[in-house]
């Protein structure tokens, strides 16, 4: 990737910090407790007039009693792989380390162009200990504080000059972002690398392995959008370590600037009190939604097992019943483009627009034939809706809006969903005085 550069280097030298520092946002988690990154992270970052993508890598350790080792070494090993620049961060107040080293002659490997970054300079002291590093043998040493930020503006300097040029392209036009969700250990990462095709993020049978959200763009079969891996989300008496609770934030935050969420569940465990959450939390910021049931191949069955599974699903769900439900094996690869289809209707049945007359042509003789009941001897008289545009919410114009009940609510949005396709989407009702 010709615009794509990299943080490289063994644990807790700030990696991370550096990453949030040059996105201006928090989206690597970072901690005191070494190994906190495990999956590449992407994001992008500005300087001046050039944009780069940067990437953020677990830190590079063999003999450790981490069992993710060698998970994360070749998370970083790909991750140099698709970059055009490494930036290498290592320590100045412990100097060059054996690990250190070891990261060096990977990058030599590599041949890419690379930036020694001497982190925690936070004084003319400490960042005069940065010349040990040129007996790497890499080039220039820059010492810098990803912290307080010192140092970063002439580390940025250099890094816009090793870039290729590019030539300036028009605004990427608005994509789909569509978010797999779900509790821990449900297979959400091994869904992304089966849709990927590649070991895009770690997966192991422990729950939790995924700490951060993963973002991967999805080009394939005529389909093009943001693929979003996101930690597994806990009830918060589960959450107990600050590590998890930022994990479980970022997978909600993910919840809130995505299009459409494919809430995952467990087909052995069934739809629990915490899916229950989950969907709630997405109907409430009304993003699209399908259910995907994995794990099917673990479920006896016969030939009315996923009918009655499905009933039950949709007991629980209720009065939301709309949603889409899709039952898929990722180990044994059931199914699992009709993931992406399932997705991509739900995203069209969201972006949809119903013109105002259609809408109207429709509904109000719906209204005619079943209007709103009189309260205290006063009649509910509905003019004409119309649709918010890019959203699923009807305004109703009316006389006394505060007399409409939430059944009467309830009934014309299931009306709506009978003549229109909103499979997957939450609508919402909105009464509005006219006079």
């Amino acid at each position: 990737m010709s615009n794509v550069v990299a943080i490289v280097g063994r644990p807790n030298v700030g990696k991370s910090t550096l990453f949030n520092r040059f996105t201006e946002t928090r989206q690597a988690i970072v901690d005191a407790v070494s190994g906190v990154t495990r999956d590449r992270h992407y994001g992008k970052a500005f300087w001046q007039d050039r944009e780069f993508g940067l990437i953020d890598t677990g830190g590079y350790i063999k003999g450790s009693d981490d069992i993710f080792e060698g998970e994360i070494r070749k998370q970083v090993k790909i991750a140099i792989e698709e970059s055009a620049l490494l930036l290498f961060v290592v320590d100045v107040n412990e100097g060059v380390t054996e690990y250190d080293k070891e990261v060096a002659n990977i990058i030599r490997k590599s041949k890419k162009p690379v930036i020694i970054c001497a982190n925690k300079s936070d004084n003319h002291e400490k960042a005069a200990y940065s010349g040990e590093f040129y007996s790497l043998g890499l080039g220039e040493v820059y010492p810098i504080s990803a912290i307080s930020g010192s140092g970063t503006g002439d580390l940025l300097d250099k890094l816009c000059e090793l870039l290729p040029k590019e030539e300036i392209v028009a605004e990427e036009e608005r994509i789909p972002r569509i978010a797999i969700v779900g509790r821990p250990n449900v297979g959400k990462s091994s869904l992304t690398n089966a849709l990927l095709g590649v070991e895009r993020n770690i997966v192991t049978d422990i729950a939790g392995t995924t700490r951060d959200t993963i973002n991967t763009r999805y080009n394939k079969y005529g389909h093009d959008f943001w693929l979003i891996d996101t930690a597994g989300i806990r009830r918060k008496a589960k959450v107990h370590e600050d590590l998890e609770f930022y994990s479980v934030m970022r997978s909600i935050n993910a919840i809130e600037s995505c299009d459409v969420c494919i809430l995952m569940i467990d087909a052995q465990q069934g739809m629990e009190a915490q899916d229950l959450s989950i969907l709630s939390l997405i109907e409430k910021n009304r993003k699209g939604v399908a259910i995907v049931v994995n794990k099917w191949d673990l479920v006896e069955k016969d030939h009315k097992t996923s009918l009655q599974y499905e009933e039950k699903i949709r007991e629980r769900i209720a009065p939301f019943k709309d949603i889409p439900i899709l039952f898929i094996s990722v180990t044994d690869k059931q199914r699992i483009m009709k993931v992406v289809e399932l997705a991509m209707h739900v995203y069209q049945n969201k972006t949809k627009h119903i013109q105002t007359r259609l809408l109207n042509d429709f509904i109000l003789p719906v209204i005619e034939h079943t209007p709103p009941q009189a309260v205290k001897g006063k009649y509910v008289k509905i003019k004409y809706v119309s649709q918010l545009k890019g959203e699923a919410l009807f305004m109703f114009y009316c006389n006394l809006p505060q007399y409409v009940t939430e059944a009467y609510k309830r009934f014309l949005e299931n009306k709506i969903r009978e003549e229109f396709d909103f499979s997957g989407v939450p609508i919402v009702i909105s009464m509005r005085k006219k006079n």
